[in-house]
């Protein structure tokens, strides 16, 4: 198997983010941990380009740019270490993921430095946005991530 996983010529053809300052990778031991939904704000907020390079993950992105279209709205889509699918996250949306399988590891690439004081999130089960997780038995959410404040209705 071969893969080209990063090339700045065609990102810079469809007009993304090219620069890529920081690799990390996540590695959850277990089946049902879920992680998110995080962000940074500006000046820091970041592009991330993630991969499952082990197992397997349910990742899902929320737009949270209030002059976009899509504004509130969510995709989401399974990364695996067979299907070799990656998820480009643009600047300014909301970035989680669900392990699917146990020994998942995900590799990320991102545009900024990671700033504790830009920190943000959201909540991973927020009404207002409505991600559709798949059920997988016991989740397993850290106590941040279960804190994030739930967004306004309006």
């Amino acid at each position: 198997m071969f893969a080209r996983v990063w090339c700045r010529k065609e990102f810079e053809q469809h007009g993304l983010n090219t620069d890529l300052v920081q690799c990390n990778v996540a590695f959850n031991h277990r089946k049902g941990i879920l992680r998110g939904m995080h962000f940074q704000n500006r000046p820091h907020a970041e592009v991330k380009l993630v991969r499952c390079t082990k197992g397997a993950v349910y990742d899902a992105i929320v737009d949270l740019r209030e002059d976009s279209d899509t504004f509130r709205q969510w995709i989401a889509v399974e990364l695996t270490e067979d299907n070799h699918r990656m998820l480009y996250v643009p600047e300014g949306f909301a970035h989680g993921y669900l392990t699917l399988e146990d020994n998942s590891e995900l590799f990320y690439q991102v545009s900024q430095y990671y700033a504790p004081q830009a920190e943000g999130g959201l909540r991973w089960d927020d009404p207002v946005i409505g991600i559709e997780w798949p059920a997988v038995g016991e989740l397993m959410i850290s106590e941040k991530d279960r804190s994030w404040p739930l967004l306004d209705s309006d």
